[in-house]
């Protein structure tokens, strides 16, 4: 496969062919990632349950399906950092860890597609990976073609130990050899944030017409802090970011911290409610055979998946913050458009206290109509709103209250 792709990549270099020609991330992709929550495990003696393997991506398989996360929307499993043997093969192809995948990549894919799910995987765009295994700087071609043998349908790109400035070149040329392949690979690059948290300013245009989803700000952690500073970084950079999202490609603030010990209940009914209303994928990262049932809940709460999914395809927005010009805001409004002229409107708590606050429809951005409001995280019943009216909310500490605005005809 690697001459058709060779001469197919040629091609597209002269006739300006897009990485994103494929069709890929109508709506945000969703899914589960193992970083957050295994790292970069892999004492299989020690931690058996945790370590990277395929054991474990076979078992969260499993556990997607049974548990009701495919049917809610959660369809890419992949895998992170660290599943490589440090070194290539003799004839240069990247070879899994052979004691945690003693079956092999392909076999794995293939297991992962009998449950109805897609097999995702990671690598890195520069020498070596962030955990120091090969990277594909210099075998662009094999490794395209390896991942197309195995049947990869996601690729994470990190952006460790590569040349910052030559990403905005690099990553659109390796998106070009993932097409060539003819194996639709939705395409997750790091590109923007290297160059963001390096003082240069990405091309946002560019980088949407050359990925499908791509981290703009740094890891996110297990803890309440590094969510609210994801958050607060977006909402600041917001108008630069917001203009470029939309079907087939979508800026990515990181995983979900849902599941794990750093967020409380409120808290992570926080992250997903802002993370549907920036139409940001939902990656997973928690180990699904010891979730708390209160977390599963929020994680396959249809509502708010559905305002997440919309067919608009619209990135929402911070539209409102008490003391706007304040570096540590009490109360934030995030608000998106929804199809057939419906909002999602969250209404975040920033404090350590329970706070009542009422907003005017200029404080919420609503345009001028009467509105159905739907609680979407209680089944209470639905209220109206009428112009001139004002909203008043009940929010917990570190809290949301989450509603969906339905014009009345």
């Amino acid at each position: 496969m690697v001459l058709s792709i060779l001469y197919v990549f040629t091609c597209g270099l002269l006739c300006g062919t897009h990485a994103l020609d494929n069709g890929l991330a109508l709506t945000p992709p969703m899914g589960w990632l193992s970083w957050l929550r295994f790292g970069c495990t892999i004492d299989c003696d020690a931690k058996p349950n945790e370590c990277i393997s395929e054991n474990l991506i076979r078992r969260t398989a499993d556990l997607m399906v049974s548990e009701g996360y495919l049917a809610a929307g959660y369809r890419y499993i992949t895998i992170d950092d660290c599943w490589l043997e440090k070194e290539r093969s003799p004839d240069g192809r990247l070879v899994p860890d052979k004691k945690r995948f003693p079956n092999g990549m392909k076999a794995l894919s293939d297991y992962v597609h009998s449950k109805g799910l897609l097999f995702g995987i990671y690598e890195d765009y520069g020498n070596m990976t962030c955990e120091r295994y090969p990277g594909i700087r210099g075998h662009e071609l094999y490794d395209a073609d390896t991942l197309a043998s195995w049947e990869t349908d996601y690729l994470k790109l990190d952006g460790c130990f590569a040349d910052v400035e030559g990403m905005s070149k690099g990553y659109p040329a390796f998106g070009r050899i993932l097409n060539a392949t003819g194996r639709p690979i939705l395409y997750a690059c790091s590109w923007p944030f290297f160059q963001e948290t390096n003082g240069i300013r990405p091309n946002y245009s560019s980088v949407a017409d050359s990925c499908n989803i791509w981290r703009n700000w740094y890891d996110i952690r297990n803890s309440w802090s590094s969510v609210q500073s994801v958050m607060t970084w977006i909402g600041d950079n917001q108008d630069r970011l917001a203009p470029h999202a939309g079907p087939g490609h979508w800026n990515d603030p990181d995983m979900l911290v849902i599941g794990n010990s750093g967020l409380t209940v409120d808290q992570a009914q926080v992250q997903m409610a802002v993370w549907s209303i920036l139409a940001a994928p939902l990656m997973m990262s928690v180990d699904l055979a010891q979730i708390d049932p209160a977390f599963k809940q929020i994680l396959l709460n249809r509502d708010v998946i559905a305002v997440s999914q919309d067919k608009l395809g619209k990135q929402g927005l911070r539209v409102w913050k008490s003391g706007f010009y304040s570096t540590r805001p009490q109360q934030e409004i995030w608000h998106r458009e929804l199809s057939e002229g419906a909002r999602a409107i969250a209404f975040v708590n920033m404090q350590a206290t329970f706070v009542t606050v009422s907003y005017s429809y200029d404080n919420m951005k609503l345009p001028s109509l009467q509105y159905i409001i739907k609680d979407l995280y209680n089944v209470r019943k639905e209220k109206t709103l009428r112009p001139g009216e004002k909203l008043t909310v009940h929010i917990n500490p570190t809290g949301v209250k989450f509603y969906k605005f339905a014009p009345m005809t």
